[in-house]
C-alpha cells in the first residue's frame, strides 16, 4: 500500500522518525492509525453516553423533576463524568 502525504504531514513524520521516538515512518503511521482507532471508540461510546443522558433527561422531565443548571456546571459536570 502506498500512501501519499502533504508536504506538512510528510515532514512530522520525518520529525517523528529523527526525534527517536519511532525507528521508521511506518511505525508512525501503525500508531497514528491505532489512535484514530481509539478515537473512533471513544466517539462511539460517547454518543451512547449522550443519548442516555438524553433520555434520563427526558424521562425526568416527563415526571416534572426539573433542575436549574447553567452551562458552566454542565461542561464541569461531563468534563469530570467522561474522565472515569
Amino acid at each position: 500500500m502506498n500512501i501519499s502525504l502533504t508536504p506538512e504531514l510528510e515532514k512530522f513524520v520525518k520529525n517523528r522518525v529523527a526525534s527517536g521516538h519511532y525507528n521508521n515512518a511506518s511505525e508512525v503511521m501503525r500508531e497514528a492509525l491505532r489512535l484514530l482507532l481509539q478515537r473512533d471508540v471513544a466517539g462511539r461510546y460517547y454518543e451512547d453516553w449522550l443519548r442516555a443522558q438524553i433520555e434520563i433527561g427526558v424521562q425526568q422531565a416527563g415526571r416534572g423533576e426539573l433542575e436549574d443548571h447553567d452551562m458552566d456546571g454542565i461542561i464541569n459536570a461531563v468534563s469530570s463524568e467522561t474522565r472515569t
